[in-house]
């Protein structure tokens, strides 16, 4: 389940590997629709890497818990965040399908609906920066995007001449580690601010509490499937939204996390669960937050 969603569907993909990863529970069920309209440019993936997708006002999802109402805003639904001390929150925003794939042939976007792009609008909306692994940006073709975005990297290689870098409204940030090599550390500094976390590895704690001394309280990360392992087994991650999607897929598709599990792994409860056209919006507060 390597995959995260892309600019126009979602953003999520394999990326580098980075540590622990939890066991996560999957909510199932099957419901009717209700379909509208959206507006609003939001820079987020698309099958092709680029162009905008729906804002995150207009269209409404049914929402089925904590109580049954008809028609819903997503950024309604999403504004109630987790309260942590100390550091920024972070939430994680991942796609599946219901037999726990993350990708169709290598990507996640064919997983993807329009409130699916609506809850991912509603998401960027809310949050002050974009936590992503570098995989990701790569094989999900991330492009500019109108929030800063810090690319978590250990060996740097990445496109310093793409539009996510060259034409970035916010200049991006680029997350490594003091041994990361000397040279595409310098250029990528041209291109982006970059921030050191940790010796020999991405230390993802502090790379987290960097970012709220820079003034970001909400990071919403978006894969793939390492990061967001190695989000949890840092004790950083405090919330998971996660869209089901109404496909099989089968293949060698990776889960939402991946590393060495969680001892114990944590029961998380079950904050909302919205539904439109077969597709549920899941979202799941860990113990603590």
């Amino acid at each position: 389940m390597d995959s995260p969603r892309a600019e126009g569907d979602r953003k999520r993909s394999a990326g580098e590997r980075w540590g622990p990863e939890p066991l996560i529970v999957q909510h199932l069920s099957t419901i009717v629709v209700s379909v509208a309209e959206v507006a609003n440019e939001l820079a987020i993936r698309g099958d092709s890497g680029g162009g905008a997708a729906p804002g995150p006002e207009s269209a409404a999802v049914r929402q089925l818990f904590p109580e049954a109402v008809e028609a819903v805003e997503p950024l309604d639904v999403y504004r109630d965040v987790p309260v942590v001390d100390g550091r920024p929150m972070v939430r994680l925003n991942m796609i599946a399908a219901v037999d726990g794939a993350t990708a169709v042939d290598g990507r996640s976007g064919a997983l993807g609906g329009p409130a699916d792009h609506r809850v991912f609008a509603a998401l960027r909306s809310l949050a002050d920066v974009v936590l992503v692994a570098a995989g990701t940006v790569r094989a999900e073709g991330y492009g500019p995007a109108p929030l800063p975005i810090a690319v978590v990297s250990g060996t740097l290689e990445l496109d310093w001449d793409s539009p996510f870098f060259s034409a970035a409204p916010q200049r991006p940030i680029v997350v490594t580690h003091r041994r990361a090599p000397g040279d595409a550390a310098v250029r990528a500094s041209r291109v982006a601010d970059v921030m050191v976390a940790g010796e020999s590895r991405v230390d993802l704690a502090l790379a987290v509490a960097r970012l709220g001394e820079r003034g970001f309280g909400h990071v919403l990360a978006e894969g793939g499937p390492s990061l967001n392992g190695a989000l949890a087994g840092a004790g950083v991650l405090d919330e998971l939204c996660l869209t089901l999607a109404p496909h099989l897929v089968a293949g060698e598709s990776k889960r939402i996390l991946t590393g060495p599990p969680l001892a114990p792994a944590p029961a998380l409860t079950l904050r909302s669960l919205c539904e439109e056209d077969g597709y549920l919006f899941l979202r799941y507060r860990l113990p603590g937050r």
